[in-house]
């Protein structure tokens, strides 16, 4: 037998393929005018700003001379102020608590809303107000009103036989409670959340286990919070996230002031009294990096220990 050369294999390769069709290159050009105003956006109102105030943060600026570099000055400082470790202290607590009582009530109804009841979605949008305007400064306004020395909470008192004169916003003990019971309130959007999560679970988990007499608190621990988790999950990254930049609610309620007696000093309300209330520009982006710090932070270890706790399909 006759031994075949490459160059005539590849001349029978030629002829059963047909003339090779050279590969254009895929034209970018379309997709980059519709992603050009979100680059555009990204770089002017995200990116700029960023590395504006981390330079910031080592100068000395006052919004009306040039600034000055100070190196870590600034930095330094942040160990001997005491209203910053007050604010620090008043943004823990609440966090740590009203962030596990808002999810807490958003699932609690999730699941009640998941059992069926005529007008769901009535009740669903309902819920649902309240993480609409909670944030906003005429929901905040009313808030002082409402647990004012006059307001509707004392007068509530009132009506089953506790005579109450104080104003819960002016007493040191009890105004930061105020706010946390405002955030609570603001349950609708993780509920909602977890109302289409609850949906994903299938009935026949809670079929099989009703056959086998299971409870349903045993149905409530054993099937719904594991399956539940990733979303609780999420809602919790999202929630700790949005607690740590509060701001209006503390603002409106105290005044701006974060009083009585810096109980309602929030973090962000700190950094916004040294930036545009003392013109300490250069020490509020100090602080406004360390708060991007502690917020990583806070979520890093929420994704480390979501390993230990979330349970996933696969």
């Amino acid at each position: 037998m006759r031994a075949v050369s490459l160059a005539e294999l590849q001349q029978v390769t030629r002829r059963r393929t047909g003339p090779r069709v050279k590969q254009e290159t895929p034209d970018n050009k379309a997709a980059l005018v519709f992603l050009g105003p979100w680059l555009v956006g990204a770089v002017v109102l995200m990116i700029a700003p960023l590395l504006a105030s981390l330079y910031l943060s080592f100068t000395d600026y006052n919004l009306l001379q040039d600034p000055s570099f100070v190196g870590l000055d600034n930095f330094t400082r942040m160990l001997g102020d005491e209203r910053l470790h007050q604010s620090l202290r008043v943004t823990f607590t609440y966090v740590f608590v009203s962030v596990p009582g808002q999810l807490a009530v958003a699932l609690l109804l999730a699941v009640v809303l998941d059992r069926g009841m005529r007008g769901l979605a009535f009740y669903r949008s309902a819920f649902y107000l309240p993480s609409m305007l909670g944030s906003s400064v005429a929901i905040a306004v009313l808030w002082r009103l409402i647990f004012g020395q006059t307001g509707l909470f004392n007068g509530l008192l009132g009506a089953i036989g506790i005579d109450s004169t104080t104003s819960w916003i002016a007493d040191p003990d009890t105004a930061l409670w105020t706010i946390i019971l405002l955030h609570i309130w603001t349950f609708g959007s993780p509920m909602v959340i977890f109302l289409a999560g609850l949906r994903q679970i299938p009935r026949e988990f809670y079929e099989a286990s009703s056959t086998d007499g299971a409870t349903p608190w045993r149905q409530f621990r054993s099937i719904t919070l594991p399956l539940l988790t990733p979303i609780i999950f999420f809602n919790l990254v999202l929630a700790i996230i949005n607690s740590f930049q509060a701001f209006t609610q503390a603002f409106v309620v105290s005044g701006g002031t974060g009083g009585p007696s810096d109980s309602t000093l929030f973090y962000t309300l700190y950094l916004y009294q040294e930036g545009f209330g003392a013109f300490r520009m250069g020490y509020a982006s100090a602080l406004a990096w360390l708060l991007v710090v502690i917020v990583g932070a806070f979520t890093l270890i929420n994704f480390w220990a979501s390993k230990y706790w979330v349970h996933y399909d696969d």
